[in-house]
C-alpha cells in the first residue's frame, strides 16, 4: 500500500465502532480494518476532561493493538463539557433531551482524545473545539430528538447531521466535533515515521 511518497503506508486498524469516524477515513480514500474495542467507556465526574479523553483513546488502543500487533492501531473517544460539566452518551431519550437543554443557548466544548499504535511506538494527543448552540425551545429539542441520530453522540447530538441546524458558532476543528479531528491524527502519523505526502494516494 504506497502513497506518493517513498514510504510504505501501514497496515490500519480503526479501534472503534463510529460509524463517523470510519466515514472520515474513508473519504480520505484510506484502507482500513474496524476493530471494536472491548473497554468499558466510563466517564468520572472529577478530573481533567481532556486527560479523560486521552485515557479511554489509549484504553481502546491497546484493547486493540494487543491482537493487531502488525497493524498501525488508530483510536479516539470523545467527550462534551459544559462548565464543569462532562457529558457523554445520552443513556436514553430523556438523557439526550436533558443535555440538549443543558446545551441550548450556551458555549461548550467537544474534547476528542486520539491515540495511535504502530510496532514498538506509541502516541496519544488532545484536540478541543468550542461549539456554541442556539437558543432551544422544548418543542424543537423534541422534533430533532425525533431524527434518531442522538443515542450514540456525546453531548446528543450530531453535528454533521440534523445537528448541524443547533450549531450558531464553532471555533477549532469541525472534524474534531465529529468525533476525529483529522490533522491532529495526521501529526501524529507523522511522528511516527509516516509523513504527509504518504498519508495520501489510493489505498487500494
Amino acid at each position: 500500500m504506497t502513497g506518493h511518497g517513498s514510504g510504505l503506508f501501514p497496515d490500519m486498524v480503526l479501534a472503534s465502532a463510529s460509524p463517523r469516524r470510519e466515514a472520515l477515513l474513508r473519504d480520505l480514500g484510506w484502507c482500513f480494518r474496524v476493530v471494536p474495542p472491548a473497554v468499558e467507556e466510563s466517564i468520572l465526574e472529577d478530573g481533567d476532561p481532556g486527560e479523560q479523553a486521552r485515557r479511554l483513546a489509549e484504553a481502546k488502543a491497546d484493547s486493540v493493538f494487543a491482537s493487531q500487533r502488525s497493524s498501525l492501531v488508530v483510536a479516539a473517544d470523545t467527550i462534551v463539557v459544559l462548565g464543569a460539566m462532562i457529558l457523554g452518551k445520552p443513556d436514553h431519550p430523556g438523557d439526550a433531551f436533558r443535555m440538549l437543554r443543558l446545551l441550548s443557548g450556551k458555549t461548550h466544548k467537544v474534547i476528542t482524545g486520539v491515540a495511535v499504535r504502530w510496532e514498538n511506538k506509541s502516541a496519544s494527543a488532545i484536540e478541543e473545539t468550542l461549539v456554541t448552540f442556539r437558543d432551544l425551545t422544548d418543542r424543537q429539542i423534541e422534533a430533532y430528538l425525533s431524527g434518531n441520530e442522538s443515542g450514540d453522540k456525546a453531548g446528543a447530538y450530531a453535528i454533521q447531521g440534523w445537528g448541524s441546524l443547533l450549531v450558531r458558532t464553532i471555533r477549532g476543528c469541525y472534524f474534531n466535533v465529529v468525533g476525529l479531528p483529522l490533522f491532529t491524527l495526521s501529526r501524529l502519523l507523522e511522528g511516527m515515521g509516516i509523513p504527509l505526502e504518504d498519508q495520501w494516494g489510493e489505498r487500494v
